[in-house]
This record gives C-alpha cells, structure tokens and sequence, in this order.
C-alpha cells in the first residue's frame, strides 16, 4: 500500500476524503453484492448464516492484523455492517418472494 507523504495539513485532509470516498464506495459495492446474494438463498435463516459471519470476521481481523490496524476495531465495524447488511438482505429477500 503506497500512502502519499503529505506536505500540509490541508493536503493529509484531501487524502483522507478521497480514502473516505473509496471506502464508502467499497462498502456500497459489497452491499449491492449482499443483495444479489438473497436471491441464491431460500430461507431467512440461511441469510444469517452464523459459521460465514465467523468466518468473515475471522478473515478481516486476520486482514486488519497484516496492515497492522487493531483487530478490535475492524471486527467492530464488520459486525455492525454486517448486521445492517443481513437486515437489507433480508428485506431483499422478502421482496423476491412476493415475486
């Protein structure tokens, strides 16, 4: 990962927007995924998948370690997107079966 040396205050902020911009941009990416995925799955219960979210936990504390980002933090903000994002799965889900 290549992180710009910045020469201002202003400059380091500008950055921080645009990282900002792409994250949120990522997160959006991920979600329209998630949606797609409730059309494979045949139940509510198969949405909360409980042994895929340990694993993906499992992974991106495992990812935030190699970028050397606190593990804590990183599983904070993915169980909370995750969270969120089963509940639009599920609404997706409920929304192809009046279908």
């Amino acid at each position: 990962m290549e992180i710009k040396q910045c020469s201002t205050l202003q400059e380091a902020r500008d950055e921080i927007d645009k990282v900002d911009s792409a994250i949120v941009g990522l997160i959006a990416k991920r979600n329209a995924y998630i949606k797609q995925i409730a059309h494979f799955k045949t139940s509510v219960e198969a949405i909360k998948a409980d042994d895929r979210v340990a694993d993906v936990i499992a992974h991106v504390r495992a990812e935030a370690i190699s970028h050397d980002l606190s593990p804590n933090l990183i599983n904070d903000l993915y169980v909370r997107m995750i969270d969120e994002m089963i509940e639009s799965e599920i609404s997706e889900f409920k929304n192809a079966q009046r279908y």
